[in-house]
C-alpha cells in the first residue's frame, strides 16, 4: 500500500471513529432524557419492599455482604486490620459498610494500599484468583503513590480524574479500580461532584439493552450497533465513567421522586440493577 493510500485510510477511520463518536453522544443523551420506563420504577420499588429482598437496603447499600475465605489471603499485605484473622477463620463475610470501616481505619494509618486491600477481598469474595491479582497489583513500585494521588484527585477534582490514574496499573481493570474509588468516596467527608459507583461488566450489560431499546425507541437504526461500542465489557474509558455516573445519578432521582420510598443512595440502584432486579430487553 502506498504512502498516499495509508494516509487515506488513516483519515477513513478517523473520520468513521468521530461519527460514532457523535452517535454515542446522541444516545447518551437520549438515555439521559428518557431514563427510566415505568415498568423499571415498579419492579425496583417491589424490590425494595420485599422483606427477603431489598427492603434490607432501604437506609442504603451498606448491609450487602460477600463471603470470602480468609486463609487464602495470607500472603496478601498489608491486610486490614478490622477483617478476620486469616489463621483462625475458615469462612467469613464483610459488608460494605464493613469494608467503608477497614478503609476509614487505612486512612487514619495512611496506607491506601490496606485499604485497596480491603476493597478487594469484598470485590473478589470467594474467587480464587483474586489474592493472586491484588498481590500483583501492590507488588508494583508506583502502586501506593497511584493509589494515594487517585485518592486526592477523587477530592479536588472528581471521579473522572481519579478513574484515569488507576487506569494505569497493570492487572487492575475497571471494574476493581471503580471498587477502590467506590470505597475511598463512600468514606471521604467531601469528594468533586458525584461519588464513584462501581462499573462491571453485568452493570455495563444493563445498560447497553437499556441504550439499545431506547435507541430502537426513537428510531436509531445504528443504536444497537453503538450501544454494544459504549457499553462494551471492560475497558471503559474514563469518558464512559462519566456518562455512567450521569445516567445513575439521574436515574436514582428519578426514582426517589417516584412513589416507591427509593432511598436517596445511588448505589442501592447500583446494587439492584447488578441483581438483575430489573433487565431491559
Amino acid at each position: 500500500m502506498s504512502k498516499k493510500a495509508r494516509q487515506k485510510e488513516k483519515e477513513g477511520v478517523t473520520l468513521a471513529m468521530r461519527h460514532d463518536q457523535s452517535r454515542a453522544d446522541k444516545l447518551d443523551k437520549t438515555m439521559l432524557e428518557l431514563l427510566l420506563p415505568e415498568s423499571a420504577v415498579e419492579s425496583l420499588g417491589r424490590w425494595l419492599a420485599d422483606p427477603e429482598r431489598g427492603q434490607r437496603y432501604a437506609n442504603g447499600a451498606g448491609p450487602h455482604s460477600i463471603p470470602y475465605t480468609p486463609s487464602k489471603w495470607m500472603a496478601v499485605a498489608p491486610w486490614p486490620s478490622t477483617f478476620a484473622d486469616r489463621t483462625a477463620a475458615d469462612s467469613a463475610s464483610v459488608s460494605r459498610a464493613e469494608v467503608v470501616a477497614a478503609v476509614r481505619a487505612a486512612e487514619q494509618s495512611e496506607s491506601w494500599a490496606e485499604a485497596f486491600v480491603a476493597t478487594q477481598v469484598w470485590g473478589y469474595g470467594v474467587t480464587g484468583y483474586g489474592p493472586y491479582r491484588t498481590r500483583q497489583v501492590l507488588a508494583q513500585p508506583s502502586a501506593e503513590a497511584v493509589l494515594t494521588k487517585a485518592v486526592s484527585l477523587l477530592v479536588d477534582e472528581g471521579a473522572v480524574a481519579a478513574y484515569e490514574v488507576l487506569n494505569i496499573l497493570d492487572g487492575l481493570g475497571p471494574a476493581f479500580l471503580t471498587k477502590f474509588l467506590y470505597f475511598a468516596g463512600q468514606t471521604l467527608p467531601e469528594v468533586k461532584g458525584p461519588r464513584p459507583l462501581i462499573l462491571d461488566s453485568v452493570l455495563a450489560g444493563v445498560l447497553r439493552r437499556h441504550a439499545m431499546r431506547v435507541g430502537r425507541a426513537v428510531g436509531y437504526e445504528w443504536s444497537e450497533t453503538i450501544a454494544r461500542w459504549i457499553w462494551r465489557d471492560s475497558g471503559w474509558s474514563s469518558h464512559r465513567y462519566d456518562a455512567y455516573l450521569r445516567w445513575m445519578y439521574a436515574a436514582n432521582d428519578r426514582l426517589a421522586v417516584a412513589s416507591i420510598d427509593w432511598p436517596a443512595a445511588p448505589d442501592v440502584l447500583e446494587l439492584a440493577l447488578f441483581s438483575a432486579v430489573w433487565d431491559p430487553k
